[in-house]
């Protein structure tokens, strides 16, 4: 897969480089120009962007940031926890003293950013209405 798509829009070619969408999302900015905010709220996306306006309201980000998140808040809850028990003989509720809060603190410091990338990506890739093309319609009428 290359890492550059061309898009046509109208007569206008539009790069879109797949690492830099996904910095952008990463960075809480919108994947096309990188500059304006890619959420109003801490989980909610603009609907389009002020400074480009692109349109990101048919971003489809769903459960794919959560999973991502607890991938990555296993391995750091988990792996800190055992390399801990190797050095440092403590009792239980030292460790959930100790691990408790830094799975909340990762978990929430991981959500967003990962939120921003998945969005990017479908940017990148044209995904979910991101092609400016219409939505196939399914049999049963729906266009998900």
């Amino acid at each position: 897969m290359s890492e550059t798509q061309t898009v046509h829009y109208g007569g206008e070619k539009q790069e879109r480089p797949l690492g830099r969408s996904i910095m952008r999302g990463i960075s809480c900015r919108c994947p096309a120009c990188g500059s304006g905010r890619l959420f109003k709220a801490w989980l909610k996306p603009v609907d389009q962007c002020a400074a480009c306006g692109e349109d990101l309201h048919h971003q489809r980000s769903d459960d794919l940031p959560p999973y991502i998140s607890i991938m990555i808040l296993g391995h750091v809850a988990v792996g800190g926890f055992l390399m801990t028990d190797l050095i440092l003989m403590v009792p239980m509720w030292v460790h959930f003293a100790i691990w408790v809060p830094i799975t909340i603190l990762v978990a929430l410091l991981t959500i967003q950013p990962i939120k921003g990338g998945v969005i990017g990506l479908q940017w990148a890739l044209r995904m979910h209405g991101f092609s400016n093309e219409p939505e196939k319609t399914h049999i049963d009428g729906s266009s998900h």
